[in-house]
């Protein structure tokens, strides 16, 4: 048992001292100056894709459809990743942060935090969505939380301990989501 527990420990060592700096990095999404649609309705209907400059060459794929968006951070196996957003209209923020991971020279990021403003019960709730951010050799990406902002303290924290707990490891598909709540309920889900 005394093994064991050395193994691990040494293991916990070895991994944390590997592990780089993580550090935020903050890009700015103005849809109309940053991005390329690449596909639109043209026939009166309202939806549109586009694909947007984000951090350090990982792009920002939108989806929007019915005054609702669906946004994918970093690379996509296609133009076209699953849809997550809520019911309600909704719009995200200007403001992207980046969890970014550093050392050994080289810069990646992980995780994204992106602040969503969703009409709920003729209420806007304010929501910070974190996402895993799609690598180039791993087309995962998807989101690993929920944390309402509004009526909950200190929810960028929570946010930022989202992303750097968990967003790496975050299995899309078979894991669930975490949500940090407020006063607020989480506004329901579209997928």
């Amino acid at each position: 048992m005394k093994y064991i527990l050395l193994i691990l420990s040494l293991f916990a060592m070895a991994h944390a001292a590997g592990a780089g700096e993580i550090e935020s990095a903050y890009t700015e999404l103005d849809p109309k100056r940053d991005c390329e649609v690449i596909a639109a309705n043209r026939d009166g209907g309202d939806w549109s894709n586009l694909v947007c400059s984000g951090y350090k060459g990982y792009p920002v794929v939108i989806n929007y459809g019915d005054a609702r968006e669906s946004l994918f951070y970093g690379f996509p196996g296609d133009l076209q990743p699953q849809w997550e957003s809520f019911t309600g209209f909704n719009h995200a923020g200007p403001t992207i942060e980046w969890r970014v991971e550093k050392g050994g020279g080289l810069e990646k990021p992980f995780a994204t935090i992106h602040r969503w403003f969703v009409n709920e019960d003729e209420a806007k709730v304010e929501v910070l969505v974190v996402e895993k951010v799609a690598q180039p050799d791993v087309h995962e990406g998807c989101a690993v939380g929920y944390v309402v902002a509004t009526g909950n303290a200190k929810a960028n924290e929570k946010a930022r301990r989202i992303a750097d707990e968990e967003a790496r490891d975050f299995i899309c598909g078979s894991m669930r989501p975490t949500v940090r709540a407020g006063d607020v309920p989480l506004p329901a889900l579209s997928q």
